[in-house]
């Protein structure tokens, strides 16, 4: 465990100083894997709701562009790759302002999930703001269930399921910031598993 949190601080430092070290890339292929998949899920547990918030708000600014949308939306894939290289991959494919929004909030993430206890963190309780948001998304905008019940793997398929995960993003901006942060906590955890959570 020593090794991984010093493995995270590392990375901390690294997320720092990536906007203004190399503007064009967001470069953690140095880090251990393992460790990087432990460490993920930890600071995703100890990060403040405040700085969990701002992730989301990176994400639903990006999600309003549609090249950035495609990014996130393959980041929150039911098996996407959502350890810190997966994170990084997501990162390289947003446009210049959406990558600094979305590595400035990393950053917040990351040193205050190293700084922090766990947080409360209810799964069930999480699961039940994105069904909410399924519920409003699905009342506001004709197709959302269909994209949900979208399963292949074909550009079809995914770009349906993308357009859901849009309009439900869309639908959590309008929930409180506690229920935000429970919401990005669980996604970032849980991913896109849209069946099983809000059908």
């Amino acid at each position: 465990m020593a090794a991984i949190r010093h493995q995270g601080m590392l990375l901390a430092c690294a997320i720092l100083a990536w906007p203004t070290a190399a503007p064009a890339q967001f470069d953690l292929s140095s880090f251990d894997p393992a460790a990087m998949s432990v460490l993920a899920e930890d600071v995703v547990l100890r990060a403040p709701d405040a700085d969990m918030d701002r992730v989301f708000k990176a994400v639903h600014a990006a999600s309003q562009r549609d090249d950035d949308a495609r990014a996130l939306c393959a980041l929150f894939e039911p098996d996407a790759d959502r350890s810190i290289n997966g994170l990084q991959r997501a990162a390289n494919g947003l446009g210049d302002d959406s990558r600094q929004r979305f590595a400035d909030a990393l950053a917040m993430v990351a040193v205050s999930g190293f700084q922090s206890p766990r947080q409360p963190y209810d799964a069930a309780a999480a699961q039940q703001v994105v069904k909410s948001a399924g519920a409003t998304a699905m009342f506001l905008n004709d197709g959302f269930t269909a994209g949900l019940a979208a399963t292949g793997t074909d550009a079809a398929s995914r770009d349906a399921r993308c357009r859901s995960f849009r309009w439900l993003v869309d639908a959590l901006d309008g929930f409180e910031p506690s229920d935000r942060a429970a919401a990005t906590r669980y996604l970032l955890l849980e991913g896109l598993t849209l069946q099983r959570n809000m059908l």
